[in-house]
């Protein structure tokens, strides 16, 4: 019960992938999780999942990070039925990858405003709740494409996840005051089923061929890293990029 007494608000939670492993993460620790998707449906039944295996408060809203109006009403709510925000884990990303000669405007667009703006959004929308309380855990995912370069066109996506971590360690420095840390999670290649309908087999068999570990790499091992930073235990830790990647990037 690391968690106990928490409210954790969490974007792109409703998933097959890290979010949603996050989510049963911290329910299991105690939390209070508010999961929030783009899709409403998906985004209430995972909640009441979670409340159903493991006795938590849970609320499924429905989250369109790219917009600022759908952010500020599901803090809002959460607020109402909570009285404070926690933690925010800042899960929502999406990728088209597509070489730089390809890359439409909107393509690009898309890719920044999801998972950079979309980042932006969160964090300004939960920071004077956090102020309030003196206290507060900000944890964005990101990933090792904003330290590297990367084959197979992913340069806007890398481009938007380092902004991330820049972002992060400017907020950190802002936040500190008020006791509220802010940090990021960069894992390698991290598997789900729905990976398959993202990249093409030869691009997943190549990123897996990079990490030296010798299993794949899964949400949870990301939703660990998180439960460390949302504790007690991480609380002198801001500003950082925690690496999660068997291996396959080392810094």
């Amino acid at each position: 019960m690391r968690l106990k007494n928490k409210v954790a608000l969490l974007t792109a939670a409703a998933g097959a992938g890290i979010g949603q492993a996050t989510a049963r993460v911290m329910a299991r620790e105690g939390a209070a999780v508010v999961v929030t998707d783009i899709h409403d449906d998906r985004a209430r039944t995972v909640a009441e999942q979670i409340a159903g295996e493991y006795g938590a408060r849970t609320l499924g809203l429905k989250c369109d990070v790219t917009s600022t109006s759908d952010v500020n009403r599901v803090v809002e709510v959460t607020l109402q039925a909570f009285g404070r925000v926690d933690i925010l884990f800042n899960n929502a990303g999406t990728n088209r990858p597509t070489r730089v000669v390809d890359i439409t405007d909107e393509v690009w667009d898309l890719v920044l405003a999801t998972t950079l703006t979309g980042t932006f959004h969160c964090c300004r929308a939960v920071v004077p709740a956090m102020i309030r309380q003196n206290g507060g855990r900000i944890i964005s995912v990101t990933s090792v494409a904003g330290f590297r370069g990367l084959a197979g066109g992913h340069a806007h996506y890398a481009a938007a996840k380092a902004g991330v971590m820049a972002f992060t360690r400017c907020l950190a420095m802002e936040v500190a005051p008020h006791r509220i840390t802010a940090n990021t999670i960069a894992p390698s290649f991290i598997f789900n089923e729905f990976i398959p309908h993202i990249y093409p087999q030869d691009e997943i068999d190549r990123m897996f061929d990079e990490i030296p570990y010798p299993r794949k790499g899964t949400p949870e091992d990301v939703a660990n890293a998180a439960l460390f930073l949302a504790s007690d235990e991480g609380e002198y830790m801001t500003g950082q990029t925690l690496c999660v990647t068997g291996g396959s990037w080392m810094r």
